[in-house]
């Protein structure tokens, strides 16, 4: 069974972030780490790895000035190998850009799976895996809270709002997977220390035959025009019951069109 992960690499979310000042897009300088939401993905693949028998965990992650340290801490978990999109040209693509960048690697590892977050927490749209699919021509499967492969087949039990569905499809496919749906493992010393060893393969834009007019900032259907501060938020009022408070509550809500 061999699984590729898709894993994103964000600036520390602990760290005040930046913006570029001529484009908005966000300024991915110095050290990246993993998305934790991509860490439960990598920890249901190695357990597939681990009932299929056999197979591996291979990492797929696209990031600047090829940034490996958000990479080694998924590899430090078990993963057996990584492959890293880097390039000046990516600069400023968006969901479908960076899905054509994607696929193209997955065509080149040729895995049984692949699995990714719902989405990022640097950019929320949701929408890379499911493009990631299409373009592959693979089943897509979203919002997986429980994966298994049985007798050939992908079997899924993806969320919904009034329960969950049971969802079975023919292998390979693409599928996300919610977060808090598994217990990522914690990286050992040993493993720490082996993931300096493991094999992050390094690859451009030229490197996997793709037209440079369609990613990137030259690529890109969406731009950010402008930011603006979040508005302060203004204090509350507060209604001192002289033994009719509850009307003004009651108003309150009337106005908020709750009652």
């Amino acid at each position: 069974m061999n699984v590729v992960v898709c894993v994103k690499q964000i600036p520390d979310p602990a760290v005040p972030g930046a913006l570029e000042l001529e484009n908005h897009t966000l300024v991915r300088e110095g050290k990246l780490i993993m998305d934790d939401s991509d860490s439960y993905g990598v920890e249901m693949g190695l357990q597939l790895v681990e009932a299929a028998g056999g197979g591996e965990v291979c990492l797929l992650s696209m990031a600047p000035n090829n940034e490996t340290s958000g990479l080694r801490n998924a590899l430090a978990i078990g993963a057996s190998r990584a492959v890293l999109v880097s390039d000046p040209i990516l600069a400023g693509s968006d969901a479908l850009g960076t899905a054509k960048v994607l696929a193209a690697v997955v065509r080149r590892v040729a895995p049984d799976l692949v699995l990714a977050a719902t989405e990022s927490t640097d950019g929320y749209t949701g929408t890379t895996p499911v493009q990631v699919a299409e373009l592959l021509g693979w089943p897509s499967v979203s919002f997986a809270s429980h994966v298994e492969v049985v007798d050939g087949l992908l079997r899924v039990r993806r969320q919904t709002e009034a329960g969950y569905d049971e969802v079975t499809c023919p292998l390979p496919a693409v599928v996300t997977v919610l977060a808090g749906v598994v217990e990522p493992r914690y990286p050992s010393f040993k493993g720490i220390v082996a993931a300096k060893c493991k094999p992050v393969e390094e690859l451009t834009v030229t490197d996997l035959g793709l037209d440079p007019a369609g990613i990137g900032f030259a690529g890109a259907r969406q731009q950010v025009i402008s930011v603006e501060a979040v508005e302060a938020r203004q204090s509350g009022e507060i209604v001192v019951d002289e033994g009719e408070a509850h009307q003004r509550v009651i108003s309150f809500l009337e106005q908020l069109k709750i009652l």
